[in-house]
């Protein structure tokens, strides 16, 4: 079929919803029943996009510091979940132990998180940002609160919750656990 002709359903829907000619922003509510790769390809590109700029400004402050994102994961998990144990950390990184000590290593030795020994296991390493590490890690989140405010309020209350269940759709198993892992232990302590 032809890419024009795959758009055409499309079109009709979005006209139908009462969106305007092509290239004008489509109803959130749009027909599920028309997807066709194009749209789907769409989906990918505004990920890439969005990820991208999403990212580009905490990026440029870890140059800075000489760190990437990689960095800025740990800062956020550990930020997170004050008190994380490494094997906690690993399994919600999706990371190789190795891996994980490439960016960990630095970040204890520049003072930016610390590793103290289990209360109940004394192997365990629990680590939690230093003030230094929680004065970066807010410059990052602060940095994208911005723009992911930016993105909700110009998108409308329903939009941020349909792009929620998009978020959830598109993690596997382990990361919905993950995440409600965090979420829940966000609700325990208020926050």
């Amino acid at each position: 079929m032809p890419k024009d002709a795959m758009s055409r359903p499309l079109a009709a829907a979005a006209e139908a919803e009462g969106a305007g000619p092509r290239g004008a922003a489509a109803p959130a509510g749009r027909s599920l029943l028309f997807l066709r790769e194009e749209e789907l390809r769409l989906a990918q590109d505004l990920l890439f996009f969005g990820y991208r700029d999403f990212t580009a400004g905490a990026d440029a402050i870890l140059a800075d510091l000489g760190m990437g994102r990689a960095h800025h994961r740990v800062l956020h998990f550990v930020g997170r979940r004050p008190g994380i144990t490494v094997g906690e950390l690993l399994g919600i990184l999706a990371i190789t132990k190795q891996s994980l000590g490439r960016v960990l290593t630095p970040l204890i030795d520049e003072g930016y998180v610390t590793q103290a020994p289990g209360r109940t296991d004394r192997r365990q390493r629990l680590l939690s940002l230093t003030e230094k590490g929680a004065a970066l890690e807010r410059r990052l989140y602060e940095r994208q609160r911005e723009t992911v405010m930016q993105a909700y309020r110009e998108a409308g209350p329903q939009a941020v919750e349909g792009f929620r269940r998009v978020m959830r759709g598109l993690m596997g198993a382990e990361a919905r656990a993950a995440l409600a892992r965090l979420e829940a232990a966000a609700e325990r302590e208020g926050g």
